[in-house]
């Protein structure tokens, strides 16, 4: 019997032909390691480009019915990004559920994704996999240190314990929040410009962070805008994204 990263029974009864995601990293990596076998995805499964499944919704509220509609073989969900409650209701139907981690760091995420496609999904380990390991394995002194939000209105910032901090820090990049209580703190925009930073880290999902909205609140501060694929998810887009982010923090072109 599998076990998902949560510790709870995911019974296959053989390696899955179907497969709904309701993570879209994880229907990136899924399909570029093995395409074809992602049946179902939601709205924000943007990756690969030209996806052509049905789609039932979004992460935090997915239409439950169109997935059980389906009828894969299994549905991959995360412990962040999906409720509880939508997946009991689709394991209470028979379908397995795996639910990967909230991943504190990009190792933790790499051996969580591992997993599933190895011992779950039963496909050989990807290369993009391999050099991802490589290319995030080692933590540079930190040279710049940035504040990072990920919402506006409320300002919501990435703070402790998050995938994003952690991939900052193996750039050189200290989170100015890394030691708040909270993984994403919801700060005021007066506390936020009080803090000593160097850079503000604006990603384009989940909210859109553009030159016209965003940089404003920050008079006078650096500031970098980039692909929230890159910054936060975890799959194949890790093997761009190191090069990307570094000339992006780098005021490269």
């Amino acid at each position: 019997m599998h076990v998902d990263d949560l510790g709870e029974p995911v019974p296959l009864t053989g390696p899955p032909r179907t497969v709904v995601s309701l993570v879209p990293s994880l229907t990136e990596a899924i399909e570029a390691s093995r395409p074809g076998l992602v049946v179902g995805a939601t709205d924000y499964c943007t990756h690969p480009p030209g996806l052509d499944v049905p789609r039932v919704g979004g992460s935090k509220y997915p239409r439950v019915e169109d997935v059980l509609s389906l009828r894969p073989d299994l549905v991959v969900a995360n412990a962040e990004e999906n409720r509880p409650e939508d997946v009991e209701r689709v394991r209470a139907d028979g379908i397995p559920v795996w639910v990967t981690e909230a991943a504190a760091t990009v190792p933790e995420g790499l051996g969580s994704v591992r997993r599933l496609l190895t011992q779950g999904l039963d496909i050989p380990e990807p290369s993009w996999l391999v050099e991802s390991e490589e290319l995030w394995r080692e933590v540079p002194p930190s040279h710049l240190t940035a504040i990072v939000p990920v919402w506006r209105r409320p300002w919501v910032v990435v703070g402790r314990d998050t995938f994003a901090g952690d991939l900052l820090r193996r750039l050189g990049v200290t989170n100015a929040y890394a030691d708040h209580a909270d993984r994403y703190p919801r700060p005021k925009l007066e506390a936020l410009r009080a803090k000593d930073f160097d850079v503000v880290v604006l990603p384009d999902e989940p909210y859109e962070f553009t030159e016209d909205d965003g940089p404003e609140a920050f008079p006078g501060k650096r500031y970098v805008l980039c692909s929230g694929r890159h910054l936060t998810w975890c799959g194949p887009s890790l093997v761009d994204a190191h090069a990307a982010l570094s000339d992006a923090l780098a005021g490269k072109d």
